[in-house]
């Protein structure tokens, strides 16, 4: 006995051929993927714009190099991280057997590549799994595209052996296969409208830090404390 209305959602999934119904589930499960991503993305791209602005506006209040990095918090801060990598460059080049003016060529070139690093590695963590709500937005679409000339090719094809062009006898049939083109843009709207969104969110975590590598940069020639000290022979 079937229990569904013969109109509804569910009953036409039901009747919907083999192939469109492995499309929908296709969609489905990149649907709960993409969803999935754009939870996680929310909280950590949020939470990276928030620390990123918060580290660099007490950077720069900080008075002097050492009180900025450690107003930039634990580990859990990007800029923290970057500031890492480059206070250990920093300490290797303490370290350099090289006279007073190559130490400072040395931190001008060295550091900046080290912070650009930095950086580049944190953006790499924060747009890890983006490029699958690009892929969703442009490619579900087309799947449930698919499902459907699929189905409606199915429809005619039951059309020809009934021998009746009847509206009744093709209205369901083409019915199921519009779903499969309703959920490719169900998983695609969403998809593109949160990738727009991170892009904008993860231009600003970006451009945060590389105002705070500029920042660093700036006090690290100033404040280094070997540049006064004399020339070994």
């Amino acid at each position: 006995m079937n229990f569904l209305p013969d109109n509804s959602i569910l009953a036409l999934l039901s009747g919907a051929t083999l192939a469109v119904k492995l499309v929908m589930l296709f969609l489905a499960c990149m649907s709960l993927w993409s969803w999935t991503i754009i939870f996680f993305k929310f909280f950590t791209i949020g939470t990276a714009r928030k620390k990123v602005i918060q580290g660099y506006e007490a950077f720069v209040s900080a008075g002097d190099l050492s009180k900025g990095i450690k107003s930039l918090g634990d580990q859990e801060s990007p800029l923290a991280r970057v500031s890492s990598l480059a206070i250990k460059e920093f300490r290797l080049l303490e370290k350099a057997g090289v006279n007073r003016d190559r130490k400072r060529l040395l931190v001008k070139d060295t550091l900046r590549r080290v912070l650009k690093q930095g950086i580049s590695k944190e953006m790499r963590g924060l747009t890890r799994n983006l490029p699958f709500l690009a892929t969703c937005a442009n490619a579900a679409p087309f799947i449930g595209l698919f499902g459907t000339v699929w189905g409606i090719m199915h429809s005619f094809h039951s059309i020809g052996q009934a021998q009746s062009a009847a509206l009744a006898t093709v209205a369901p049939g083409i019915s199921e296969a519009l779903i499969a083109t309703a959920i490719g843009l169900l998983v695609a709207i969403p998809a593109t409208i949160f990738y727009n969104y991170f892009l904008g969110k993860l231009n600003e975590v970006e451009s945060g830090m590389v105002d705070f590598a500029g920042a660093f940069l700036n006090r690290a020639e100033r404040e280094i404390a070997w540049a006064d000290t004399p020339e070994r022979a």
